[in-house]
């Protein structure tokens, strides 16, 4: 079935949808990891995007339900080179197709990535319209220019839980409150993840580490959740624009000094705010498991997977107060930071992820050391 992608700036590129009809509108972004497509797809993270993998062949390995970093796939469309129909793995259980389809999300092949890549990284990320219904080239070029964007809107409200629930048998238990009794751990270090669009395998690895985990609505207010007594909050990453978080970034202020905080990527991002200061986009993101970062403190550097398309402008911050722990050996820009006064620190990047592939799981470790040190 012929579909076309059409960019705000005329582009057109011409395939054929491997999931049936459909249309999406978003932004238009690509990821450069070569496997790994069904985290993606269920990262909340790239909720209203429209995804480009410059891997050729996608879908050789099925999908599984243990690869699940949320309830849903968050992404308007998937794009690919070749699409392959045929999964061959032991752990596979259905189609990359029937999976998109069964969340009504289009997938499209057969036409030139690496064209489509190759013209994001020169002008920048851009809006665009797919579509297998509307085949009028400019009519999907004006319906691209026409949607509003990214800028200043909260797409968290979108992805962020409506009640508080918590983590055990790698999965999701409704309640509230640290009820969940970790099997052989005396006294365990209670953590509340503030749910921007948490991805479960940031969960899986705080309760492996004997982390009690309580997930809370993003709305939740600060006395709230120090009322609940935890011994850190953790910031998860999610969607869109940090500066259009509604209360997120003044929950944020009225923590810090209260409690241990860590936050991966929108939460590194809301911290820098709730330092004080800015954010701003970038000109086609970070998206892959391949990002270079030096951490400034070791002289190590890690192969980090990163998902974000605004940065905490490093110039923007108090330097006595702000720390840059880290930074991106591609173009510099700032990957980590710490507070020299209270217990916070937070990374762009996704340690959870760990393409390296332990190259970034100290970061966890240190949220527990910082928790037991204040606990004591």
């Amino acid at each position: 079935m012929k579909a076309l992608i059409a960019l705000e700036d005329g582009t057109i590129f011409e395939g054929e949808s491997f999931t049936g009809r459909g249309e999406a509108t978003g932004e238009m972004v690509f990821n450069t990891s070569m496997s790994g497509y069904q985290e993606i797809l269920t990262d909340p993270s790239y909720t209203g995007q429209i995804v480009t993998m410059t891997y050729p062949l996608i879908g050789n390995y099925g999908v599984n339900s243990e690869d699940m970093e949320s309830a849903a796939v968050h992404p308007r469309a998937f794009l690919v080179k070749e699409y392959n129909p045929v999964p061959s793995n032991f752990r596979s259980r259905q189609s990359l197709s029937d999976f998109l389809a069964d969340f009504g999300v289009l997938g499209v092949e057969g036409f030139d990535t690496r064209a489509l890549v190759r013209h994001i990284r020169t002008v920048g990320a851009l809006k665009a319209m797919v579509s297998t219904e509307d085949l009028d080239r400019e009519s999907l070029v004006g319906r691209a220019k026409a949607w509003a964007g990214f800028i200043g809107l909260d797409l968290v409200r979108d992805v962020s839980c409506d009640q508080p629930y918590g983590w055990a048998d790698n999965r999701p238990v409704a309640g509230t409150g640290f009820s969940t009794v970790q099997q052989g751990i005396d006294n365990p270090l209670r953590v509340v993840a503030l749910d921007c669009g948490v991805k479960y395998n940031q969960l899986r690895i705080m309760t492996g580490k004997g982390c009690q985990v309580q997930v809370v609505p993003a709305g939740t207010d600060a006395a709230t959740i120090l009322a609940m007594q935890p011994d850190g909050v953790f910031l998860s990453n999610g969607p869109g624009d940090p500066a259009g978080v509604q209360g997120v970034v003044e929950t944020v202020r009225g923590l810090l000094g209260k409690t241990v905080v860590f936050g991966i990527c929108l939460g590194h991002q809301i911290l820098g705010l709730a330092y004080g200061g800015t954010t701003s986009k970038l000109k086609f993101g970070h998206r892959g498991g391949n990002q270079p970062v030096k951490d400034l403190v070791t002289g190590h550097v890690e192969i980090t997977s990163q998902n974000h398309g605004f940065t905490v402008d490093p110039d923007s911050l108090d330097k006595e107060l702000i720390e840059t722990t880290h930074i991106n050996l591609n173009d510099g820009s700032l990957e980590g930071m710490r507070h020299r006064r209270y217990p916070a620190f937070s990374v762009q990047y996704h340690p959870e992820h760990a393409p390296g592939p332990h190259d970034s799981l100290y970061l966890f470790d240190r949220f527990l050391e910082m928790m037991r040190s204040k606990k004591a």
